[in-house]
């Protein structure tokens, strides 16, 4: 099994390729590391000039292949999950002091009253991205499914391959062992899930988090309310087709709570992990 590790969208990433050693692989692997710092560059709101961060400065841009692919995603994604994942939830970010990459973060203001408008209007023409004023998007959890996909991509004509990007993942083709192993954090211990397929995301409070204002924030925000979910739910994992697909249903159900979510999944069929605040873990969707 061949393994290379590195740094980027504000995570550790991983990629594993059972493939023979050799010049393939090598480049495989390097091409992943390659495609993860490309994307970052075009979609991180850290850099004044990203092409997201120009398109929210201008409010409206010709956009690239790869801005315009996420957007679009984003854009379904906000449909399908009926505005829990909403990308116009940047100033609500900012709002709650996450204005800077979390390595450099230590706390933030007081909110913004009223709270930063959310659930605002974003158009596509053609290629043109245009804002509605005041409408700033924030792509970070849907660009990192989106890296993951295409990494896979890239590997998957080598041999069987994993890519995970901070518990964000994918997989194609079946390794030697039938399944790959994936570790779940649980209140109990570490539970190993086998993903024979697809792809693997998990949403939770627990991880990013933060002192604004008068207490402990978190990045997932309820577009709802503007402000960070209050969800009874520390964490969820969950299962879908790909890394995007998979971002987008975990941070779903977990602005639903534990009841919601729950039934959510054994709706769709999508195996589901919840953790609750005060401890449980329930399955859910199918997951034995």
């Amino acid at each position: 099994m061949e393994q290379h590790a590195f740094h980027a969208m504000g995570t550790g990433v991983e990629a594993l390729l059972d493939a023979p050693p050799g010049l393939d692989a090598v480049l495989g692997l390097a091409s992943v590391e390659r495609e993860f710092r490309r994307l970052e560059a075009l979609l991180t709101r850290f850099d004044g000039g990203s092409e997201l961060s120009r398109l929210n400065t201008a409010g409206t841009l010709e956009a690239g292949d790869d801005l315009l692919a996420v957007v679009e995603l984003a854009l379904a994604a906000r449909e399908q999950t009926n505005g829990r994942f909403d990308p116009t939830v940047h100033d609500a970010l900012v709002a709650a002091g996450y204005d800077r990459t979390f390595e450099l973060l230590v706390g933030g203001s007081p909110f913004a009253e009223p709270p930063p408008r959310t659930a605002g209007g974003v158009r596509v023409r053609g290629r043109r991205i245009e804002l509605d004023p005041g409408v700033r998007l924030d792509l970070g959890g849907i660009g990192k499914g989106y890296a993951v996909d295409r990494a896979v991509a890239f590997l998957a004509p080598l041999g069987p391959c994993l890519v995970n990007a901070g518990g964000d993942l994918a997989v194609a083709g079946i390794p030697e062992g039938g399944v790959w192993p994936v570790g779940v954090e649980t209140p109990s211990g570490p539970l190993t899930l086998g993903l024979a397929s697809g792809a693997l995301a998990t949403s939770g409070s627990d991880k990013r988090r933060w002192r604004a204002g008068d207490g402990e924030q978190h990045h997932l925000i309820d577009p709802a309310t503007g402000r960070p979910s209050a969800s009874d739910l520390l964490r969820v994992t969950v299962t879908a087709a790909t890394a995007v697909e998979a971002e987008v249903l975990a941070k779903a159900l977990f602005l639903a709570g534990e009841a919601a979510a729950a039934a959510e999944a054994d709706a769709l069929g999508a195996p589901a992990l919840l953790v609750t605040t005060d401890g449980r873990v329930r399955r859910a969707g199918g997951l034995a």
